[in-house]
């Protein structure tokens, strides 16, 4: 019998941007389907109703695959796409499996050969390295970096240095209410021509992109907490 399809379907990165996420082909997509992998079932289907579900929610079959779920056994989760369902993957904001727990389950939905398809949507990764006008050919995203002050200074250089050596974009992030912390210490630690980019809020009302130097952000410095951001590096 022929496997399902698992879509991975994004999801918007900021509060009231349904218009600026979802697609003709998500939302036709949506509607044909029944069943999904879920980080959070509340907010899944506040997100299935924003991109205009038609079926009745009560119909909809949701695996729970947050972080509390996520050392359980996830064969469950592929019953309905190995007797041939369809089903979604969804993570908590922007597209699974990029900086997203979601990969596992892609990883597995491979190794059981089903067929994969990512649907176009926000990724923020993607949305900064647009904005920046940094190198868009060659640039590295690293997630979290130390929280440990003297690790994260130390980070902050090496990532600089990468950025001078082979001209390579530098993402990275960090827990929202630890935003201003990181913006400080760089400020304190990276050279006054290093660039930076902030991009915070992604497709939110109060969005803010902005490239300019390390020099030029001490002057004015915008507070992160709490905010959605990614930070990029770059040494022409």
């Amino acid at each position: 019998m022929p496997t399902g399809t698992l879509y991975l379907i994004p999801v918007p990165l900021a509060d009231a941007a349904a218009a600026k996420s979802f697609t003709p082909y998500l939302v036709q997509t949506i509607n044909s389907i029944t069943e999904y992998i879920v980080e959070n079932e509340k907010t899944a289907r506040r997100f299935l109703k924003e991109a205009g579900l038609q079926i009745p929610q009560s119909q909809l079959i949701l695996h729970d695959y947050g972080k509390h779920s996520r050392n359980n056994e996830i064969g469950t989760f592929f019953t309905g796409l190995m007797a041939g369902r369809d089903a979604g993957l969804m993570s908590e904001a922007g597209c699974p499996g990029v900086a997203d727990p979601g990969a596992d389950i892609v990883a597995e939905a491979h190794r059981r050969g089903i067929k994969v398809v990512p649907l176009v949507g926000p990724s923020s990764i993607l949305l900064a390295i647009m904005a920046s006008g940094f190198n868009g050919q060659s640039f590295t995203f690293h997630g979290y970096l130390p929280i440990d002050k003297g690790d994260r200074s130390r980070r902050l250089k090496e990532l600089e240095n990468l950025a001078e050596r082979f001209k390579q974009t530098q993402l990275f992030i960090e827990t929202p209410f630890r935003n201003n912390a990181l913006l400080e210490e760089m400020l304190k630690t990276c050279k006054p021509n290093t660039r930076l980019c902030i991009v915070c809020n992604l497709t939110g009302e109060d969005e803010l992109v902005k490239t300019q130097t390390i020099a030029a952000w001490k002057k004015a410095t915008p507070d992160l907490h709490k905010k959605p951001t990614i930070f990029l590096l770059f040494h022409a």
